[in-house]
């Protein structure tokens, strides 16, 4: 997993407004615990968060914290690829409706023979999962992010290096108020929705 410390001002800042800087790492802190849980529940061999910043009580024990590292967000996502190998499949904090079910059915297809690697797109444009049976830095290193065009041009990379591909789930990414409220319908019972309860109770109040 590749993630974000939520410090206020420096996390989830497209939600601000309607959110303040401490409600939008709240809500970062939320998905995030959920993600991680998520991960241990999924029965995976290990987890690993690559981060950039310290570790809190957000953090699940057993999971493995390795650093970012500096650099463009590509370097980091391939850097993070370093530390375990494969086959793995990596995920960010922007999916907390993302289930142990989910991701243990996207390694089954990892493991499915003749598939090298499996991408969840997401609605934006993006990609929420990427699983390779073998780590490739070179597979991110130079796909630009955080674009409308980021999910294909990654997928582009994968089929072109000969990497036989499988698409995954397309789920949406918690990026604004409307995505927040969306995934949090579709994710009750979770930290994020009750932190997301919490926030929308000010966001929401008429005014007088």
């Amino acid at each position: 997993m590749v993630a974000k410390e939520p410090v206020p001002g420096r996390v989830k800042t497209r939600l601000c407004p309607p959110c303040t800087p401490e409600e939008a790492a709240q809500l970062a802190e939320a998905a995030l615990a959920d993600t991680l849980t998520t991960c241990c529940d999924a029965g995976a061999d290990g987890v690993v968060v690559a981060l950039d910043g310290r570790p809190g009580a957000w953090l699940p024990a057993g999971v493995t914290v390795v650093d970012q590292g500096s650099g463009s967000f590509d370097q980091r996502l391939a850097r993070a690829w370093e530390h375990v190998g494969g086959p793995a499949l990596q995920i960010g904090m922007d999916t907390p409706q993302v289930t142990a079910d989910l991701l243990a059915a996207s390694m089954d297809q990892l493991a499915t023979v003749g598939t090298d690697a499996v991408l969840g797109p997401a609605q934006d444009g993006g990609w929420w999962a990427l699983g390779l049976r073998r780590a490739d830095p070179s597979l991110l290193v130079g796909v630009p992010t955080s674009r409308a065009d980021t999910g294909s041009r990654q997928l582009r990379r994968l089929v072109g290096s000969g990497r036989r591909t499988r698409l995954l789930a397309i789920l949406r990414d918690v990026d604004t108020w409307s995505d927040v409220l969306a995934v949090a319908a579709g994710a009750p019972g979770t930290r994020f929705t009750s932190a997301v309860e919490r926030v929308a109770e000010r966001v929401d109040r008429p005014r007088p």
